[in-house]
């Protein structure tokens, strides 16, 4: 899977749309449209939603709107800040649930589970290039509310950061994972049982166990377990835990 990059783009205007400057928006306002930032940035993640960010075009999202495409570049300069836009949609509007008195575990893992959540409702989110996330409100209260999580841990200001990185890497791995594993069926035309049940038995007459004992019983134990090549479900809790564990080890070293 190719991770969406999103571009090029004028960092001063893409801030500018992203925290709404008073003056901006109201400046390049397509006449009698009455559209709004918000309204193309909404139009823009309900058509990722549907039909994924191949979908993604000016035309198409001026048609949901009912305006002409060249209407929409008045609101946005081009897909690059359109796409940093619709990255500090989302985040601006996941749910925040208070854990405040919840042990570390659970606040942590509600973490793990809202980013899950997160590319659960917008799959798109989890094929995004975030090596220089967008700067907006809605990444900075995502950062804030995750990194209370962490605090009160003894871990240091650096250490806190590096564990919810790590954790937030972790989720968005999975998440990739489990849209090949859709991408692969989908393009097949064939379940994960299906495929092995038409792979099999070619596989049996080139496959040697003795020569890969451990190949064949663990993978035949594996496959087994997971009625498949891949399960999402068992890779994110297994996954989590260990993070549960290695941050447990953390807090707990000499200091």
């Amino acid at each position: 899977m190719v991770k969406e990059q999103r571009g090029a783009s004028d960092p001063a205007r893409t801030l500018e749309l992203l925290w709404r400057v008073p003056g901006r928006e109201d400046s390049r306002r397509g006449p009698k449209q009455g559209l709004t930032v918000d309204a193309v940035v909404q139009a823009a993640v309900e058509l990722a939603d549907s039909a994924g960010l191949d979908a993604l075009t000016m035309r198409n999202i001026a048609q949901s709107l009912g305006v002409t495409p060249m209407t929409l570049y008045t609101y946005v300069p081009g897909k690059a800040e359109l796409l940093d836009l619709m990255l500090d949609f989302v985040y601006l509007r996941m749910p925040r649930g208070d854990r405040a008195a919840a042990p570390w575990r659970e606040k942590v893992e509600a973490v793990a589970r809202e980013n899950r959540d997160l590319y659960d409702r917008h799959p798109w989110v989890a094929t995004m290039s975030t090596a220089r996330p967008p700067l907006g409100p809605g990444l900075m209260a995502k950062y804030e509310h995750e990194l209370a999580a962490f605090d009160g841990l003894g871990l240091d200001d650096v250490e806190m950061d590096a564990a919810l990185t790590f954790l937030l890497d972790f989720v968005r791995s999975v998440a990739r994972a489990t849209l090949d594993t859709k991408a692969a069926a989908r393009d097949s035309a064939m379940s994960d049982a299906q495929w092995w049940a038409a792979n099999e038995p070619l596989l049996a007459q080139v496959f040697d166990p003795a020569r890969f004992p451990l190949a064949a019983r663990v993978g035949s134990a594996a496959g087994a377990a997971h009625q498949g090549m891949y399960n999402p479900e068992h890779a994110f809790t297994f996954g989590l835990h260990r993070i549960m564990d290695g941050l447990a080890q953390l807090m707990d070293r000499p200091r």
